[in-house]
């Protein structure tokens, strides 16, 4: 049987999955364990060449040295951005599909013996991340970026279908099932028809997705218990004339973790810089110039990322981060966080209803829903499931692998088809 592969690409993690010649399927492990960062750093070497790593060594390398260092997170949230082109990294122009091929050659150098001459199936959001995503687009930069890494002949399936190709490995009759796989930057939902065989039939009844997830409930934590602290919402004057809002646009990045790093360039430094001399609150917008500055976008990530984790098993969690002087410490309500995020659960359950719609059913034709992905840990999300198809209909699991481990049973299926 011809191995496969199958890679989850993933905006804040990636995984990598093999199915065995005895067919059963597993992760392929990093030394730090199943799930490899999405991140890549660049620095100057001794010689003043460009330095980089992925993964976890990424991260060891930039808190070594975060000022002389360049951190690169969210690659995969401008797949489908024509307007993004190139960025400068200590003097040299980076493509994006560039960049990703970096970090795939890194997340998949020590299972080269298992990729030779494998099927590979790599996964791709139903919608990727942005306002105005060219999906088709996206897929392509995908393609050319697996290409540069060393991977042209590739499939592509869709990750909500992958994660119930793993889910239905576990039926034993055929099921209707809608599959909710929640990442870092996408929601997407499939709806599945699963006979079980022999030989075991999968048909796609129905599609959706939509790019919020994760990512933008930590926006709206930092929205509103961080920015508030460095300037947003005040004000600032012209030559002595009437008050102006300090730049919302500003915060808007500042939350947004494929954002921050443009902040660094020296025209928005400036003109932040010009803003704080005749605003509201200076000390405010000195704050943010130094977080910047100080590249502490990790520090805070990993803060805003603990306390909405702590949220989902708790009533009330505290946001505590420092960077400088500046610091914070604040306890937050999970009735306010909730109420932070409607508008990302408006437009999750409005795709959930989209994919239902395009496979032609109601609620009460689905058999099981199985839910995916960090996000769906969050209790609101959980419960937007339960008003719909009822708590008995809802299984959840395999949060960071199932995309992959279904991603390798979909090159299987395509490697080896059914006699």
């Amino acid at each position: 049987m011809r191995p496969a592969i199958g890679i989850d690409f993933g905006t804040t993690n990636s995984v990598v999955a093999m199915v065995g010649a005895d067919g059963s399927v597993r992760t392929l492990h990093h030394a730090t364990g199943d799930v490899f960062r999405s991140v890549l750093c660049f620095w100057a070497g001794a010689d003043g060449r460009p330095q980089s790593a992925a993964g976890p060594a990424a991260i060891e390398a930039y808190l070594e040295e975060p000022l002389e260092s360049r951190l690169i997170m969210s690659m995969k949230s401008y797949l489908a951005q024509r307007s993004f082109t190139e960025t400068r990294i200590f003097g040299r122009a980076w493509g994006l599909e560039g960049l990703v091929a970096v970090f795939l050659r890194e997340l998949l150098g020590p299972f080269a013996q298992d990729l030779a001459g494998a099927q590979v199936t790599v996964g791709r959001p139903v919608r990727f991340v942005g306002d105005r995503a060219d999906d088709d687009f996206g897929e392509q930069r995908l393609r050319a970026a697996f290409a540069e890494a060393g991977l042209a002949q590739v499939t592509v399936g869709l990750e909500p279908a992958a994660a119930g190709h793993r889910f239905a490995q576990d039926l034993d009759g055929a099921a209707t099932v809608l599959v909710a796989d929640f990442g870092g930057g996408t929601s997407d939902f499939s709806v599945l028809r699963f006979e079980p065989g022999p030989p075991r039939r999968v048909t796609a009844l129905g599609h959706a997705g939509v790019g919020v997830a994760g990512d933008a409930f930590d926006y709206r934590i930092i929205d509103h218990v961080v920015s508030p602290q460095l300037g947003k919402g005040s004000t600032y004057s012209i030559m002595g004339g009437a008050p102006l809002p300090v730049p919302p646009a500003w915060y808007a990045s500042f939350a947004r973790w494929n954002q921050l790093s443009m902040m660094r360039a020296p025209r928005t430094l400036r003109d932040i810089a010009t803003v704080a001399r005749t605003a509201e609150h200076p000390e405010r917008l000195q704050r943010l110039i130094e977080l910047i500055e100080g590249d502490a976008g990790y520090a805070l990530y990993r803060a805003v990322s603990g306390v909405k984790a702590a949220l989902s098993g708790q009533q009330v969690a505290t946001l505590d981060f420092a960077h400088g002087d500046f610091a914070l410490n604040t306890t937050i309500a999970r009735r306010d966080f909730e109420a932070w995020i409607d508008p990302e659960l408006k437009r999750i359950a409005a795709a959930v209803d989209a994919a239902l719609a395009d496979a032609h059913l109601g609620p009460a034709a689905v058999d099981r829903v199985f839910l995916t992905g960090g996000t769906s840990l969050v209790p609101a999300v959980r419960r937007l499931f339960e008003d719909r198809f009822g708590a008995g209909r809802i299984v959840a699991g395999g949060e960071f692998v199932s995309v992959a481990e279904g991603l390798a049973l979909m090159a299987r299926d395509s490697a080896n088809p059914p006699a």
